[in-house]
């Protein structure tokens, strides 16, 4: 009687196995035999999503370290020079600035030597396959350059509708049409991106010719040691280019690359006898000699790459650095 009493007054206990009531608030959500896993969420690349960046509060932590610390370190390490800079200030609105690509410091420069109030309504469009594979890289990237995400092989819907939004919404786009950095100083074929926004938009391109940066940072690769120099650029922009209502995007991007092209040959002659080339068709060619690697080397002004240039020719010729070349101009 007594052992009965004290069965019915024992309380029971409640059971802990995963599977109970109690705990099903503190795990996750099973998932039904034979249902589909929910497709995860990407968070980098074309899908990472840059509309923090342009809040005002990080706008204006980006305009602080933008104006207080990259544009002193650019002037302080590339000496930039621009020229043509009056055709983009008398531009209204939002515009689309391509240029060459041929180190990682072209960015830094050309933002640097935009209008001020330019500067801080402008947004970059970066590789996503690089500057957005990892997310500490796409908050890094769309912190510090406000940069959004583009696919640079083809024209991706997505990152093509986000870039005419903002571009709809007053903001400018510095591009770099190339796709990426050049791998041996020499132009490469412009992809058709900017004319496309361009076209969609409505809105002008202003090309832009970056002299120099391959010399002070470039490209890095297999067994080559890359190490930021000290030195001098040059910053070219071009007269605006509106596309014709006849033009495609890849004539247009043809004519986009041939005005970077026209600036190239400025930079290592003059504005007059660059002008009477590209009036007699007779313009160096932008992506360089068809001819092996250690020619085109060989090929390239001084100014674009002093070191590889040096390594590339015999050596029986005496080699001048970038400062000499330009002295003796």
């Amino acid at each position: 009687m007594g052992s009965g009493g004290s069965d019915r007054s024992r309380p029971v206990s409640r059971s802990r196995r995963p599977g109970s009531a109690s705990s099903f608030l503190l795990r996750s959500p099973t998932r039904p035999l034979g249902a589909p896993p929910l497709p995860v969420e990407r968070r980098t690349g074309v899908e990472y999503d840059t509309e923090w960046a342009r809040r005002y509060p990080v706008r204006l932590a980006r305009a602080m370290i933008l104006d207080d610390l990259t544009i002193p370190t650019v002037r302080a390490v590339a000496r930039p020079r621009t020229f043509g800079r009056d055709a983009l200030e008398r531009l209204a609105g939002p515009v689309i600035v391509t240029a060459n690509h041929t180190s990682h410091l072209d960015t830094a420069v050309l933002l640097s030597c935009l209008p001020p109030e330019r500067r801080h309504r402008t947004v970059v469009a970066a590789a996503a396959d690089y500057f957005f594979d990892r997310h500490w890289k796409a908050a890094l990237s769309a912190f510090g350059l406000g940069a959004i995400p583009m696919e640079r092989q083809k024209v991706n819907r997505r990152s093509a509708d986000a870039a005419a939004a903002l571009i709809d919404e007053g903001w400018s786009l510095v591009i770099f049409p190339e796709g990426g950095r050049s791998p041996d100083g020499w132009g490469q074929e412009f992809k058709g991106g900017a004319a496309y926004l361009a076209k969609r938009c409505g809105v002008p391109v202003v090309p832009v010719h970056l002299r120099g940066a391959r010399a002070l940072l470039p490209k890095g690769g297999d067994g080559i040691r890359v190490r930021l120099r000290r030195g001098e650029m040059e910053v070219r922009f071009g007269a605006p280019l509106w596309p014709s209502e006849e033009e495609d995007a890849r004539r247009f991007s043809v004519r986009i690359e041939a005005s970077v092209a026209l600036l190239a040959d400025e930079a290592e002659s003059d504005w007059w006898s660059a002008r009477l080339r590209a009036g007699a068709g007779g313009s160096p060619p932008f992506r360089g000699p068809d001819v092996s690697p250690w020619r085109r080397a060989w090929s390239l002004p001084e100014s674009a790459d002093p070191v590889s240039r040096r390594s590339a020719q015999p050596a029986s010729h005496g080699a001048e650095t970038a400062t000499e070349w330009d002295r003796r101009r």
